[in-house]
């Protein structure tokens, strides 16, 4: 059974989770999620445990428990979700140029009038 535990200790690593979870059972694995680009910790994690009975008498036991100066939360992990959710990022298009102004042959446009930004918001 895979066991998701979040809310950890940014201190806490992958060995103290095992270590945690050793307590009720064999582990497979235990992974806390680091972010790509710093190495630091998410503030979560997933144990593995083989024994379906040890897993879930773990969950019971440690959830909403204190660890390190946190409370835990702890719970069958779920399959990640495919396909669906759409969403996401779509670029915004700010309007065209300005038309007549602007720069001018090396310098800002000083001939009075317009110039610049078009401030018609």
């Amino acid at each position: 059974m895979n066991i998701y535990v979040g809310n950890l200790s940014w201190q806490m690593t992958d060995e103290d989770l095992r270590n945690l979870f050793e307590q009720h059972g064999t582990v497979s694995s235990a992974k806390i999620v680091k972010d790509k680009v710093s190495g630091r910790s998410k503030g979560f994690g997933f144990v593995e445990m083989e024994d379906a009975g040890e897993a879930q008498q773990a969950i019971t036991s440690l959830y909403d428990t204190e660890v390190m100066g946190r409370k835990i939360i702890v719970n069958e992990s779920q399959p990640k979700q495919q396909g669906g959710g759409g969403g996401g990022y779509k670029k915004k298009s700010f309007g065209g140029g300005g038309g007549g102004g602007g720069f001018k042959k090396g310098g800002y446009n000083r001939g009075g009038g317009g110039g610049g930004y078009d401030r018609d918001y």
